[in-house]
């Protein structure tokens, strides 16, 4: 079963709440099996709109990364992001 990569590009707009959605998320993908492989750090923009918060998480699966954005938790994290942050998400299929 090929892995799956949770991608989010994000601006945020209020650091306070985004920081408490932050934390939340985390525990989240600790709790579902998410693997951090980016959260931040250098970004080169080269096309389209550019987002200065990019993260990549690895899950084993597509399901397993559903579960956890369905999760109760990650769901309660997200009401501190909902409102204080522009974020585009996706959950991608690896290659097999």
């Amino acid at each position: 079963m090929p892995k799956a990569y949770w991608v989010a590009h994000v601006t945020v707009e209020d650091p306070t709440p985004y920081a408490i959605y932050a934390q939340g998320a985390t525990a989240a993908f600790q709790k579902y099996g998410g693997r951090p492989l980016a959260r931040g750090g250098r970004l080169v923009s080269l096309e389209g709109t550019e987002r200065l918060r990019n993260v990549v998480i690895e899950f084993d699966s597509v399901e397993a990364a559903l579960r956890c954005y369905e999760s109760p938790e990650y769901q309660e994290a997200k009401k501190h992001r909902d409102g204080h942050a522009l974020a585009d998400l996706m959950i991608v299929e690896g290659v097999a």
